[in-house]
């Protein structure tokens, strides 16, 4: 037994662990969710991660992403989050890829090879497409709503993606694909939560390049349920359902 994981064991059993470390999972956005899930599933055993993210660590990140330090900053945030989770298991097969998920691209991320995937996404164009093309493989898809504009971290839930309610995004989501008619293909299972509030303080109108996308308010209690929720919703379908 790996010490590291004697805990873990404890809990589930060792068939159970074999099972984790033999799972093929990739991840989209390591960010104030994905980093926390990324944590959160190597901590518990998780033996192939492949994390996706464009972005390098900024300074606004700090307040609630793992991967984010002062010492960090200009970094790739997948690349600064390899190097940690291997310091928590040299063992684990994690895959960084620096890029974004786009149409034009998409064939490149090999869906089909994995067990789980797991959308924390911020692009609503990019998750959209990812949710529809995830869902026509074999894997399981667990995927996260918006996490901003919250404080209250006992109104986070799971749900399915067309119970998900109060969630600005969760209902963006819906209106695209109805309107396209690009429906996702199985049941994905949501973290969410129905608490919006507003900013507060002076936001710049806009985020980086992106002059569509707005920027928010985030609060890392939150940001850091919905990413181990995911997580845990992984290692419990493992844990069950065989």
């Amino acid at each position: 037994m790996n010490e590291s994981f004697s805990r873990c064991e404890l809990l589930m059993g060792a068939e159970t662990m074999q099972r984790l470390e033999a799972a093929r999972v990739i991840l989209f956005g390591i960010g104030g969710v994905g980093s926390w899930c990324a944590e959160g599933l190597i901590r518990s055993g998780i033996g192939h991660l492949t994390m996706v993210d464009p972005d390098v660590v900024m300074p606004s990140n700090i307040n609630r992403q793992v991967p984010a330090t002062t010492r960090t900053i200009g970094r790739p945030k997948a690349e600064v989050m390899r190097e940690r989770l291997l310091e928590i298991n040299p063992d684990a097969d994690i895959r960084v890829l620096v890029k974004a998920y786009h149409d034009e691209d998409c064939e490149d991320f090999s869906l089909e090879s994995y067990d789980y995937i797991i959308d924390a996404i911020d692009s609503l164009k990019d998750k959209r497409l990812l949710l529809c093309r995830a869902t026509r493989t074999t894997a399981k898809v667990f995927s996260s709503m918006g996490a901003a504009l919250k404080t209250d971290p006992t109104k986070v839930r799971v749900a399915e993606f067309w119970d998900v309610k109060g969630c600005p995004l969760g209902f963006l989501l819906r209106k695209k694909m109805r309107r396209e008619g690009t429906l996702p293909a199985k049941e994905i299972l949501c973290v969410y939560d129905e608490e919006v509030l507003e900013n507060k303080g002076t936001v710049p109108e806009t985020a980086g390049d992106d002059p569509k996308k707005t920027v928010n308010g985030t609060a890392c209690p939150v940001t850091a349920i919905f990413g181990m929720t995911l997580a845990g919703l992984v290692i419990k379908d493992i844990s069950t359902r065989y």
